[in-house]
């Protein structure tokens, strides 16, 4: 007799390998997990009778996640609250998760349709929920004036990658009566997937190549590029371990206070590599709102010398208190930045 962690284990490992599109599931959850054919097929069995699992209209042997949806539009002209928005329409689809994932997506929903509600200057807002057993998706959009050309505007920026790569740090809004700029920044870190459409272009800390396959299995962001305003797109497992208080920590200090920072050099860099002072300039620009960064080399198989100098001699003189950590660095990324440290 199995117990509950061990069944349910099972049919997790089960859906993985749906999710994943492999073939053989039978076998493959057999022999992985130790267990006999037959007890793969009752659980499969029964996953279909509890409508978690349907055969593929394609093949009789293909099995697919059966999903939920749901469309909800307002009007930005009504009185709309974030939490009771979150309360009354969304909470439904969370309510039965462990306290950990509800905590998450509490904060992440409230968060960015609060953004949609005091930023957009749309008339007209969503959100879109696509779940299956294993992960839920929620899509925020709205039809305004599209998040970083409003930062560009705001900022005075000389482009739009410029209000991008200003996302990536945190601390960064367009009403600092009224907002801290944190929003993005922790929801980005916590969930699964984040990314931000706007204007042709993407904000994510994840694989721009896994988000653009992603957003093609999503009919209403098919078009998303020609699409005016902002599309929110969040992910996360129903079964994740991550906790948003752990995530808080990571970039406080003991009395809570946002003091460091994260930045994918990759991302920001997304059409080459960093080459020139001018680079490093922007990258440096509201470096003094932190007391720690780090900067994630991965991915960046190499900089320029007037980059590195720029970055890791001139900035670090002028500001001798803030600490700056390096990570994932490559091989010549790391010698570039001995040649203009050790001289």
């Amino acid at each position: 007799m199995f117990t509950n962690e061990k069944r349910e284990s099972i049919k997790l490992y089960i859906l993985e390998q749906i999710h994943n599109n492999n073939s053989n599931i039978a076998k493959l959850t057999s022999e992985k997990l130790q267990i006999s054919l037959n007890t793969v097929y009752r659980y499969i069995r029964e996953m279909i009778s509890n409508n978690i699992i349907a055969r593929d209209s394609s093949s009789k042997s293909k099995l697919k996640l059966i999903e939920k949806t749901k469309l909800v539009n307002y009007k930005a002209s009504d009185p709309l609250e974030e939490d009771r928005v979150y309360i009354n329409d969304v909470e439904e689809y969370i309510k039965n998760f462990p306290l950990n994932v509800r905590t998450i997506w509490e904060y992440s929903f409230m968060e960015m349709f609060n953004n949609a509600i005091d930023h957009s200057e749309a008339s007209n807002i969503h959100w879109y929920i696509v779940q299956n057993y294993l992960n839920t998706t929620i899509i925020i959009g709205d039809n305004g004036v599209g998040i970083f050309e409003k930062i560009k505007k705001y900022y005075e920026f000389t482009s739009i990658n410029d209000a991008i790569s200003e996302l990536f740090k945190g601390k960064l809004t367009t009403d600092k009566e009224k907002h801290s700029g944190e929003g993005i920044f922790f929801t980005s870190r916590i969930l699964d997937t984040f990314c931000v459409l706007s204007d042709g272009k993407i904000f994510t800390h994840n694989s721009y190549t896994d988000i653009l396959e992603n957003l093609e299995d999503i009919e209403s962001l098919k078009e998303w590029n020609d699409k005016p305003g902002t599309e929110i797109v969040m992910s996360l497992s129903n079964w994740t371990k991550k906790n948003l208080k752990e995530v808080f920590d990571m970039y406080s200090n003991d009395d809570g206070q946002f003091i460091r920072t994260q930045i994918p050099i990759k991302n920001m860099f997304e059409n080459g590599y960093p080459v020139s002072r001018s680079q490093a300039k922007r990258l440096c620009r509201r470096f003094d709102c932190f007391k720690e960064i780090t900067l994630d080399f991965k991915d960046i198989t190499e900089i320029g010398q007037g980059f590195a100098h720029e970055l890791f001699v001139v900035f670090k003189r002028a500001h001798p208190d803030i600490k700056i950590n390096i990570v994932n660095e490559s091989e010549n990324v790391r010698k570039m930045i001995n040649h203009v440290t050790l001289g």
